[in-house]
This record gives structure tokens, sequence and C-alpha cells, in this order.
């Protein structure tokens, strides 16, 4: 087991990359069948929701997004905003997403061409990327910390939920710092996880 951050971010990059694509649209589905089976309260009652697209071998998206413009919800991907370094959240169309009208970000991530979004608060559920997250719901993502400025603006909304490939759920417990914001709950292609969301010592989880 990698021991320290940096050591355990070089090591899942690595690891993820190395999906293949068969696995990937395996476990796309998986995720999606279990999105359907065990997240629907949160989904049935969120209006807006927040999603990514996905550029470095996190779980694919697509069939998420497209679940959600079939149950008529509100999608919002994220654009970094270069003067606060936040994120902020722009709708786009089923007519956008499928004609991919995202302009190329330096970073290496795809983004909507139109920049002029909203707060993170105004979103019902986040559906976000990582990198690691333990059993108590402390995520870590690929260090820039965009989701961790913009959620700390943001502490009651919206749901955050993490979407993980099995590798990336650590066994050690991660270290929190007073900056990281913490998920409600955590979906693999396997099972489904929620926290009580808080600071200090985190509750025991419960796996569904």
């Amino acid at each position: 087991m990698t021991t320290t951050i940096p050591e355990l971010r070089k090591h899942l990059r690595k690891a993820r990359r190395r999906i293949s694509r068969f696995q990937q649209r395996k476990s796309a589905q998986q995720v999606l069948n279990l999105f359907r089976l065990r997240l629907n309260p949160q989904f049935k009652s969120a209006k807006k929701i927040g999603l990514y697209l996905d550029a470095f071998g996190e779980i694919h998206t697509r069939l998420l997004i497209e679940y959600c413009f079939a149950q008529g919800k509100l999608v919002y991907l994220p654009v970094i905003c270069n003067m606060n370094q936040h994120l902020v959240w722009v709708r786009i169309t089923p007519h956008q997403y499928r004609n991919k009208r995202f302009s190329h970000h330096g970073l290496g991530m795809r983004e909507p061409l139109q920049h002029r979004g909203v707060h993170v608060s105004k979103l019902d559920l986040l559906i976000m990327p990582l990198l690691a997250c333990d059993d108590r719901g402390t995520r870590i993502g690929m260090g820039g910390g965009y989701y961790d400025r913009t959620l700390a603006t943001a502490y009651k909304k919206p749901y955050r939920l993490g979407l993980a490939h099995d590798l990336q759920v650590v066994e050690k417990t991660l270290p929190r710092e007073s900056w990281d914001q913490p998920l409600d709950a955590l979906l693999t292609p396997t099972r489904l996880l929620r926290f009580k969301r808080y600071y200090g010592h985190p509750d025991v989880p419960r796996s569904f």
C-alpha cells in the first residue's frame, strides 16, 4: 500500500488508465444499473444534476448523462472559472451533448462552449469524479482542488455522489484536511456506500 497522497495519486492514475475499454463499458453499465436501483430518492427529487465528461480513465458517464436526459432532468457540466479557479456549472441540451459541442481545456478535459454557468449550490445532485475514497467519505481528487474550493461555498446542497472504480476505494483511512470536502455517498460498479458528511470523526458507512 502506498503511504503518501502523492504516491497514491500516481499509483491510481496509472491503474485507472490501464482499465480496458471492455471493462470501462461494463463498469459504466453496472454503475447505471446500481444508480437506477439504489439512488432513487435522491435522483427522483433532483431537477438539476451536475455530471462530468470522463477524460482520464474515470467511470464513463455517457450512459448516466443519457439516462438523465431520458428522465427529463436538467444536466450541467463543470467549467473552470479562470478568475477564482472555482467551477461553474453550465447546462447542456441533448443536442449539444450528442453533437459534441465542447471546447478542450489545457488540463486535458472537455468543457461546454458556453461559459456562463450557475453556482454549485443551485444543483440538486452532483455526480463527481475522484482518484481515491476511503470508507468514511474522504475524497482525494486529481490535485487541482477545483471541487474542494467550489464545494466549500455550498455546504448543504447539492447531494454529493462520487463515482469510482472499485480499485479506487482504499482500505486505509485517508487524511482529511480542513479544506477537503467529503462525500455524501460513493457509487462503484459493485456497491453504494453512504456517509454522514461532517468534519471530525466520520461516521461508519452503511453499504447498500
